[in-house]
């Protein structure tokens, strides 16, 4: 089956990544301790991949790739932990928002761990995307939680994209070494392991009504990084990077319906720019193919 192309999985997956944002949001605020569900978010997703890694007989990597897994294991909890910590302290879309800054990171770390070239054009359209998310974002949303400490938020959120970039960079490292059902098993069941030794110590158990939910989040969750996978595996970060911006329409959706959070005009109008920096760099990827096959545009498949 020929899988659609990488900008629709970064779109799908972005929307499992909004859909994971409103469940915690939603848990958390509900009296689960961010650690507590963060936690049992792993578990939960980590015990499903692991029974279909079991099923489909995978073959287990070697002892480097687990030591590399181990290492980019410790920027995605770190980054997890933050960004649900976010999330209790600022509203959905803000957070959001400031998630946005971590796909502007991608295309650098890209460069420096990958090689891969950044355009001119890659790099224009970068700026004037995190100008729109600024723009965006200096227009606060109504709906913040009381007792929300808007500093402490935004700071989270700042470690949170930091180590988001760097993960999504390190699994396109190992995207040519090992399918999606292997690295995706990795993500949830090393994640899981450094967490269950907090566990004891980080609130009681969730409530019986949260458990559908936070099972929710896990099968959400493994769909974002399967997504991801297979779209970063088959385009270059730095293409796929500026579509994660998509995420600010579905968080203002989100978060308005569960939350009612009520977006600044300001956000829009940010959302525009950003909107018009991820098509500037589907536009460049799309002629810079069509100059390097040295083929009429006519003979370009869209």
């Amino acid at each position: 089956m020929r899988l659609p192309h990488p900008i629709i999985l970064v779109c799908l997956a972005v929307i499992c990544g909004c859909t994971v944002d409103t469940i915690m949001k939603t848990v958390t605020l509900g009296g689960t301790a961010v650690l507590t569900a963060t936690a049992w978010r792993f578990i939960l997703a980590g015990l499903i991949m692991l029974a279909l890694f079991v099923v489909t007989r995978r073959p287990m990597p070697g002892w480097k790739a687990i030591r590399f897994h181990m290492l980019r294991g410790l920027a995605q909890v770190s980054s997890a932990v933050a960004f649900f910590y976010a999330l209790t302290q600022i509203s959905l879309v803000e957070a959001v928002i400031m998630g946005f800054t971590a796909a502007l990171m991608i295309a650098p770390i890209a460069r420096v761990l990958l090689g891969e070239h950044m355009s001119p054009v890659t790099v224009g359209a970068s700026i004037v995307g995190f100008l729109g998310a600024a723009l965006a974002l200096s227009g606060e949303p109504i709906g913040m939680h009381a007792s929300g400490n808007r500093l402490l938020g935004l700071s989270a959120m700042v470690f949170s994209a930091v180590g988001y970039a760097l993960n999504i960079v390190l699994v396109r490292m190992r995207t040519k070494e090992e399918d999606a059902i292997t690295l995706v098993t990795f993500m949830n069941v090393l994640p899981a392991l450094f967490l269950l030794p907090f566990l004891p110590f980080s609130g009681p158990l969730p409530e019986p009504d949260a458990w559908p939910l936070l099972f929710a989040v896990a099968v959400a969750a493994i769909g974002i990084w399967s997504l991801m996978t297979l779209a970063y595996a088959r385009a270059k970060a730095q293409t796929l990077a500026p579509f994660e911006y998509t995420a600010l329409i579905w968080s203002s959706l989100l978060g308005y319906v569960f939350f009612r959070e009520v977006p600044s005009l300001r956000l829009y109008a940010g959302a525009a720019v950003i909107i018009a920096a991820c098509l500037v760099v589907a536009f460049e990827t799309h002629f810079t193919a069509r100059r390097e096959a040295r083929a009429a545009a006519a003979e370009i498949a869209p």
